[in-house]
């Protein structure tokens, strides 16, 4: 946003693993990218090359599988000895001090309370993202057993909003309005239980305003709100989300970047002492994996690099994957820990931390 290069700077360092616990989900919105994995209720029983991402019996799609090279189906990950050995491996070998649990959604993993007590035993911080649907009769056993925080991903504030992102079979009306319900139901849940709560909501264009301030309105003095400039048009969405910020005489205060990761956040003080933050991608790349990977351009390397995630292969091992665009570098655990990009990724963390604590600002470059 204009006007901001002057702002204090915090960077923190990239210590996240995401794991993608389970594959099914309530919801089937149309731009889910299912962490690059294909669905795996429409896919068993094909092999890699066979794979499909467009809405089959589930409705749900997985928007970068036709070119990202995904080779295998996504299994639930159970709080078994091979999950903590899963974790303790990675943390073995680059620096991990929390886990993200993802999906699908990760709320309606039948133990995701053991989950996060497996987690939270082994040191790490554990938090989650959820689309809030079955946060209501999970999330107070699950801070109960170590739960941090839950980023929700708020697709819409009325019914028709939720349902207009949905697939055909899921662009329901009554369905959005009993899953908003669950939302809300899950917010309330999760502040009683003390698990901090952000709420994340993608603003494409200004059409989207008046659904940034109604979420703003209603949850923004408990719930920590947080912009997201959309991927598929970004001058559009930044000039959606000034509008956000102009029309509730927004403040900037501070940049947050996340050194290592594409992560970019500026926080924000409203008149009336809330905070909001405007969420952004910087465009930063792998030096050496992502140099001459076909998507290393403005136009397709819409995420950057994220950071690491971890999957468990049906019926096969751990995998570690860089890229959602780039499921084809995703290796074996047991191969990632003694890899080049294992390597790679945490020396690039180590000096982009050190470069940007350094600077003392955002790199120049940044979108």
């Amino acid at each position: 946003m204009h006007g901001e290069e002057r702002l204090p700077v915090d960077v923190r360092p990239d210590r996240t693993v995401r794991v993608k616990i389970i594959d099914a989900c309530g919801l089937a919105c149309t731009f889910c990218h299912n962490e690059g994995t294909p669905v795996t209720a429409d896919n068993l029983g094909r092999q890699a090359g066979e794979y499909t991402g467009t809405p089959g019996r589930s409705g749900r799609v997985s928007l970068y599988l036709r070119t990202n090279g995904a080779a295998f189906l996504p299994a639930r990950v159970e709080p078994d000895p091979d999950f903590a050995l899963a974790l303790a491996a990675v943390r073995g070998s680059i620096d991990t001090g929390e886990v993200h649990f993802t999906g699908g959604e990760p709320t309606l993993h039948p133990k995701l309370p053991e989950l996060v007590s497996l987690a939270h035993r082994l040191g790490l911080t554990v938090g989650l993202t959820s689309n809030g649907e079955n946060g209501a009769a999970v999330l107070k056993e699950c801070a109960e057993a170590g739960l941090d925080r839950v980023n929700l991903s708020v697709f819409g504030t009325t019914a028709d909003e939720l349902a207009a992102v949905q697939s055909p079979r899921y662009a329901s009306v009554r369905l959005a309005e009993r899953k908003l319900r669950a939302l809300h139901d899950t917010i309330e849940s999760a502040l009683l239980s003390g698990v901090k709560v952000s709420a994340n909501i993608v603003v494409p264009d200004q059409t989207h305003v008046p659904r940034v301030l109604r979420i703003i309105e209603e949850h923004g003095r408990d719930v920590a709100v947080r912009m997201l400039v959309s991927l598929g048009d970004e001058g559009t969405s930044l000039h959606a989300m000034r509008q956000v910020l102009n029309h509730l005489g927004a403040v900037p205060e501070r940049h947050i970047v996340t050194a290592g990761a594409s992560d970019r956040r500026t926080r924000y003080r409203l008149p009336d002492g809330r905070t909001l933050y405007a969420k952004s991608i910087r465009p930063v790349r792998l030096p050496d994996t992502c140099a001459d990977c076909r998507f290393n351009n403005a136009r397709d390397c819409q995420e950057g690099y994220y950071g690491v995630r971890l999957y468990r292969e049906q019926d096969g091992p751990f995998m570690v994957g860089v890229c959602i665009r780039r499921m084809d570098l995703c290796v074996p655990l047991g191969q990632f820990v003694m890899s080049r990009i294992c390597h790679e990724v945490q020396t690039f963390r180590d000096d982009e931390y050190a470069r940007l604590t350094a600077l003392g600002r955002p790199p120049t470059a940044d979108r």
